[in-house]
C-alpha cells in the first residue's frame, strides 16, 4: 500500500511493513486478463552507495535484521542506528516508477518486492530485487505473472480451471516472506493471489487456497472450483492475497480478504509439494478474527510457540455483519484466537521480548503485557531539535526494532526512540537551502516553504526553511496580499545551521486565514529573505 500514491520478527524473523492498501481495493475492481504483460528489462546488478539519509518522508516499509534497518519506499539501509545511510543503486528502482512494496531478510538473503501506481492510481507489480550477500549487491527478477495459456492448475487429484493473471496491474507484491529452511520465497500479490518460488524467483507456482464456500481443502480430495480472484459477481475473495508468513514451525499463514489460511508441516505432501489448507474467518464472536481482510501477519519471538499477530480489517459484504478493524492474535498455532485494539486500523507489528508494537492510523500502540493493555504515542517530538517535529496525529505506517532502538515510519518521516517511545529523534528527507552542488532540480535559494500550495486541512502545517551562517537574531513574519501583518512566527536569537519553523495557517489571534497568497520575510542580522505561500482548502 502506498502513502505517496495513496496515503500508507522464524524464530526471530521480522519482515518489513508493506505498502499501505489503497481505498479502491475495497471496491474489488475487475482483474484485467486480456493483454500481454508489460515488458521489463532486467536490471544490472545493483550496489549499495552512500546516501545523505532517507530519500522519502512517507516511510511505508521498515525491516530490521540485527543491526541493519532497511527503509522503503526507496531501499535505504543503516547499520549504525541512523548515524550513516546507504541506498541500493538499482535502476529497476531509481530508473523507473517502481517503489518498495515489501521487504524480507533472512541472514544474507534479502528479498524486495517492487511495485508502482499507474496514471489511473492502480497499483501494479514491478518485479523483485534479490540479494544473497546481505544487500551488498542486488539482481532483478521479473513479476510473478502467468502466461496467457496458464488456464489450468493441478491440485492433488484435481485439475482446476484458473484465471491467468498476465498483466502487472492489481498484482503488486504487498507482502513477501523467504523461508530459508526450504529455500522458498512466498509472495502475496492481490489479484495474483499467493505464489511460491523454489528457484530464486525464476518461476512462480500458484498456491491453491480454499474457495469462499469451503473452509478447508486437501490435495487428496476432488474439487471443481475455479482459481480466480473476485471480479464483480464471480471469483473468490479468498484467492486475493495480501499477507503471508512462514513461521518458526514451518507453518504457512496466508492472509486474504476472506480470512487467514493455515497450512502446517503435517499438511504438506512431501512427494508432490501440495498443501492442505484450513481457513479461519470472522464468525461474530470475540474468539475469531475481528474482520476478514488480513493485511499483515507477523510472529513474536518468545520461548515456546511464537504468537502470530494479524492486522484484521473490516471486509463486510453484508450490512450489519459487524466485522471490525483491529488485531487478532493466536498463541497456539490457530487453535484459539484473541482480539485486541478493536476499532483501530493497524498496518504493521514489531516486537521486543514481551513488548508488542503496532503501527496504525491512530499512531503507535505499545503493549508491555502481550496485548492485554496498550498505550498510544500520537506525537513524535525531538526535544534536542524543537524545530524538527512531525505533524500532530500523523499516521504510523511501519514499525521495527533494532538492538538499540525502536523505529517508526510515518507519513511525515522516520523516527527513532532509544527509551521505549518516550522521546524521539526525527529523520526527514529535506532539500538543502544551500546545496553543495546546485542544479535545476535543487537550486541554491535563501529560503523556501513546503508543501506549497499549503492546505491547513490536508497538511496541518507548512514548513519554512532557511539557513544561518552564524548565530543571529531572527524575525520571521507573515503578510497577506495587502502586506498586512498576519503573524510573527519567530523573534529570537538562533544558532547557525539549517533551520525550520512551521505555520499552521492561523493568524496571531488563532483564526484560520482565508485562501490566497501570503508572503513571508526572514530578517537575519540586517539581511531580509522573502518567500511566498499559497493557502488553499
Amino acid at each position: 500500500m502506498c502513502p505517496d500514491a495513496a496515503r500508507r520478527g522464524g524464530a526471530a524473523r521480522r519482515r518489513g511493513g508493506r505498502y499501505l492498501l489503497l481505498g479502491w481495493l475495497l471496491a474489488l475492481v475487475p482483474v484485467v486478463a486480456a493483454a500481454q504483460p508489460v515488458p521489463l528489462t532486467p536490471a544490472r546488478v545493483a550496489e549499495l552507495l552512500p546516501a545523505p539519509g532517507i530519500l522519502r518522508n512517507s516511510v511505508t516499509n521498515l525491516h530490521a535484521e540485527g543491526d541493519s534497518l532497511w527503509v522503503g519506499p526507496f531501499l535505504n539501509l543503516t547499520t549504525d542506528e541512523g548515524a550513516t545511510w546507504q541506498q541500493a543503486d538499482a535502476d529497476s528502482l531509481f530508473g523507473s516508477r517502481n517503489r518498495v512494496f515489501s521487504i524480507d531478510v533472512e541472514g544474507p538473503v534479502v528479498w524486495v518486492g517492487l511495485g508502482f501506481s499507474t496514471a489511473d492510481g492502480v497499483q501494479a507489480a514491478g518485479g523483485f530485487l534479490v540479494s544473497t550477500d546481505g544487500g551488498r549487491t542486488f539482481a532483478y527478477r521479473f513479476p510473478h505473472l502467468d502466461a496467457p495459456d496458464d488456464d489450468r492448475v493441478t491440485y492433488g487429484v484435481s485439475t482446476l480451471e484458473a484465471l491467468p493473471v498476465i498483466v502487472p496491474e492489481q498484482s503488486p507484491p504487498f507482502d513477501i516472506d523467504y523461508d530459508p529452511v526450504r529455500d522458498e520465497v512466498w509472495v502475496a500479490g492481490w489479484a495474483s493471489g499467493i505464489r511460491r518460488s523454489d528457484d530464486g524467483g525464476a518461476s512462480w507456482t500458484r498456491v491453491v487456497l480454499p474457495p469462499d464456500d469451503l473452509d478447508a481443502i486437501a490435495p487428496d480430495q476432488p474439487y471443481d472450483f475455479v482459481l480466480e480472484p473476485e471480479r464483480g459477481t464471480t471469483g473468490n475473495r479468498n484467492h486475493m492475497g495480501f499477507s503471508v508468513l512462514v513461521d518458526e514451525t514451518g507453518t504457512v499463514w496466508a492472509g486474504t480478504v476472506q480470512g487467514v489460511n493455515r497450512s502446517t508441516p503435517a499438511d504438506l505432501d512431501p512427494e508432490t509439494g501440495e498443501r492442505a489448507w484450513q481457513r479461519f474467518s470472522f464468525d461474530g464472536t470475540p474468539f475469531s478474527l475481528t474482520g476478514n481482510w488480513v493485511t499483515s501477519i507477523e510472529e513474536q519471538p518468545l520461548p515456546g510457540r511464537n504468537p502470530v499477530w494479524m492486522a484484521t480489517w473490516d471486509a463486510s459484504e453484508v450490512q450489519g455483519e459487524r466485522q471490525r478493524f483491529g488485531v487478532t492474535v493466536t498463541r497456539d498455532g490457530g487453535a484459539t484466537f484473541e482480539q485486541a485494539l478493536v476499532g483501530e486500523r493497524i498496518y504493521d507489528f514489531a516486537f521486543r521480548g514481551e513488548t508488542v508494537y503496532a503501527a496504525g492510523e491512530g499512531g503507535l500502540f505499545i503493549s508491555d503485557d502481550g496485548g492485554r493493555t496498550w498505550r498510544t504515542v500520537r506525537d513524535f517530538y525531538d526535544p534536542a531539535q524543537p524545530d524538527r517535529r512531525m505533524r500532530p496525529g500523523v499516521e504510523v505506517f511501519s514499525v521495527a526494532t533494532t538492538p538499540g532502538a525502536l523505529w517508526v515510519g510515518t507519513a511525515d518521516g522516520l523516527a527513532r526512540s532509544t527509551d521505549g517511545g518516550l522521546t524521539w529523534r526525527i529523520f526527514r528527507a529535506e532539500v538543502p537551502v544551500d546545496p553543495d552542488t546546485p542544479s535545476d532540480a535543487i537550486p541554491r535559494v535563501d529560503t523556501y516553504a513546503y508543501p506549497n500550495p499549503f492546505s491547513p486541512v490536508a497538511h496541518q502545517w507548512v514548513r519554512l526553511r532557511y539557513r544561518l551562517d552564524r548565530e543571529a537574531s531572527v524575525e520571521i513574519r507573515l503578510f497577506d496580499f495587502g502586506m498586512n501583518l498576519v503573524r510573527t512566527l519567530v523573534d529570537e536569537r538562533q544558532p547557525p545551521g539549517e533551520r525550520e519553523v512551521v505555520w499552521d495557517g492561523t493568524d496571531d489571534g488563532g483564526l484560520r486565514v482565508a485562501n490566497g497568497p501570503y508572503f513571508y520575510t526572514v530578517d537575519v542580522g540586517g539581511e531580509t529573505f522573502r518567500g511566498k505561500i499559497l493557502v488553499i482548502e
